[in-house]
């Protein structure tokens, strides 16, 4: 009898032993599953920090260091870079930290100070793609009233104006509260490692209104005008080739040299906007799909609070969906614009082959990513003038 509760004492021992051990090895999988994909979400986060700030960084030293890209558009370019780049340095780190921690580790003022930078410097990023635009809407749709309605003091205007209204979204209304519920706000005073950005419903609406959707129908409006613009031109384009051929007859005569000489130039000058007309829809294609997810989330979950449930993953991915845009604009502006690659690899002492635009007047294209890559050959000795002024967009 003895030996049979020994037994049975052992072999309750045995598998005692054998469950801690099989739950110590799940434990085990689980937590390295855990530093896995701790990993890889530090990985991507990093990679879109260094992306935008090594990129921004690049788009304004080109403009400050090469006369020819110092246009008066670029000055658009310029501060939404600057916006881009505060992105960067100033929110993405702290939402890393986030992610990261699973907490807030820097302090109540702090948080608001990083969801007032963070409203901030997206707000000014979208409304300066707005403004972009708009300066192509005017070139392309009015371009001999241009110059006269693009001045310097009018670009100037609407850059401070863009910044202001950032501020008056974002710091003013966080600051004093007025974005959250009451209860809200005290929950979060008496949780410091809380940082969560719950807002009320008046401020959902109108936040998410002036940063994202007031914007995104002005692009969206402005966009369809420019493509209605460029098909009516590029059908004006193919049936003014006759006339630069020389093909066609005036009054019994060729046209005289100077008239086919205007020809050639303007036709070059509708396939430039053309070109600025499919880089505008790109830019405006990877800004909506960047942050349409999220402005979607926010109202959404700001109007049904406690009735939208949601994982916390979810919000990680869309915040860092919209950061991602920081890094998408000058990677776009690269890609698309011969002028900032040249200067891309002037400033990273890259030697590969400098080319200046294909176009034969030697004006440089569109200045904000109006440049379509092509497969135009260029001479040997084809050199970039870093020094002549770009085309005015």
């Amino acid at each position: 009898m003895y030996m049979e509760t020994q037994t049975i004492s052992a072999s309750i021992s045995n598998a005692n032993n054998t469950r801690n051990t099989s739950f110590a090895s799940e434990e085990s999988n689980v937590l390295t599953l855990d530093i896995m994909l701790t990993v890889v979400k530090a990985t991507i986060m990093v990679a879109i920090m260094v992306g935008a700030i090594l990129g921004n960084l690049l788009v304004i030293s080109s403009v400050i260091k090469f006369e020819r890209l110092r246009v008066l558009t670029n000055y658009f370019i310029v501060s939404l870079a600057f916006a881009d780049l505060l992105v960067a340095m100033l929110v993405m780190p702290f939402n890393f930290s986030i992610t990261i921690l699973g907490k807030w580790i820097f302090g109540r003022v702090m948080c608001d100070i990083f969801n007032s930078n963070d409203v901030l410097f997206s707000t000014a990023s979208i409304l300066h793609l707005c403004c972009i635009s708009m300066d192509r809407f005017i070139a392309i749709m009015h371009p001999l009233e241009y110059e006269s309605k693009m001045t310097s003091r009018r670009v100037t205007i609407m850059i401070v104006l863009t910044w202001v209204a950032s501020i008056l979204i974002s710091y003013i209304p966080i600051h004093t509260q007025l974005y959250t519920t009451e209860e809200v706000y005290n929950d979060l005073q008496e949780n410091p490692e809380d940082c969560s950005f719950n807002v009320n419903r008046t401020y959902a609406a109108i936040s998410s209104s002036v940063s994202f959707w007031i914007p995104c129908t002005i692009m969206i409006f402005v966009y369809v005008k420019i493509f209605i613009e460029a098909r009516r031109q590029e059908t004006q384009i193919k049936s003014s080739a006759y006339f630069s051929n020389g093909h066609r007859r005036t009054n019994g005569s060729c046209l005289s040299a100077v008239d086919n000489l205007e020809r050639r130039s303007e036709r070059k000058r509708m396939k430039r906007e053309h070109k600025a007309a499919k880089t505008l829809g790109i830019i405006m294609g990877a800004f909506v799909l960047c942050f349409l997810p999220f402005f979607l989330w926010y109202l959404i979950t700001s109007m049904c609070r406690e009735n939208c449930p949601y994982p916390t993953v979810v919000t990680g991915i869309l915040f860092w969906t919209g950061y991602l845009n920081s890094t998408l604009n000058p990677i776009i502006y690269a890609y698309f614009n011969r002028d900032f690659r040249n200067a891309f690899r002037k400033l990273l002492k890259i030697n590969k082959l400098q080319c200046q635009s294909s176009d034969p007047s030697g004006q440089a294209l569109y200045a904000n990513g109006s440049d379509v890559r092509d497969n135009v050959h260029l001479p040997l000795d084809y050199t970039w003038n870093e020094k002549e002024p770009a085309a005015p967009l």
